[in-house]
């Protein structure tokens, strides 16, 4: 009878242990997902605070293009007010697309290329951009094992005893998954 009870409490004790274990690994997945997420969104706020310089230095050159600068002006917006990661995503393609406005309007000034000011502040964005790109890549990948732990077993339990959620991926804009068509 002994055995029986020592048998007993060590497979309560293990199930504690796996419970605690997995509740711990939820736990550390979920703020992995919420560190990531703020790495996103201290890019996307870098990226936004060398915008006004970007347009000024334009708009000293182009003041005629007051859509694209408008354009711009409202992307921005949409990206302080977005809360979900949905919201930015879309808010995050509004801008990209409105900066591709903004330099196809800086091809048209040979000065404005030639400007150090302005290259400088084209290449720092363009720096930005590769850290935006790898930081939503970094997020999807933190999710992606957030979400797993949510999903597999035994680890599914704990999560859904514990109301675990899953995470939104960042997900891409429409029509920028198909590839480029590039003339010469």
């Amino acid at each position: 009878m002994d055995w029986l009870l020592i048998i007993i409490v060590i497979i309560i004790i293990a199930i504690i242990l796996l419970l605690v274990k997995y509740y711990n690994d939820l736990v550390n997945g979920k703020n992995r997902v919420s560190n990531a997420w703020s790495q996103i969104d201290v890019q996307l706020q870098r990226r936004n605070d060398l915008i006004p310089n970007i347009v000024e230095t334009v708009k000293g050159y182009a003041s005629h293009e007051k859509s694209t600068f408008e354009q711009i002006t409202q992307a921005r917006s949409n990206m302080a007010h977005a809360s979900s990661v949905k919201e930015v995503a879309e808010a995050d393609n509004m801008l990209t697309d409105a900066l591709k406005s903004l330099f196809a309007v800086a091809e048209a000034y040979p000065d404005l290329k030639a400007n150090q000011n302005f290259l400088e502040l084209q290449q720092e964005l363009s720096d930005t951009e590769d850290k935006i790109s790898y930081a939503r890549q970094f997020y999807n990948d933190t999710v992606l094992k957030y979400n797993n732990l949510c999903q597999q077993f035994p680890s599914n339990i704990v999560a859904s005893i514990f109301h675990f959620e899953e995470s939104e991926f960042f997900e891409a804009q429409e029509g920028t998954r198909a590839a480029p068509n590039i003339k010469f």
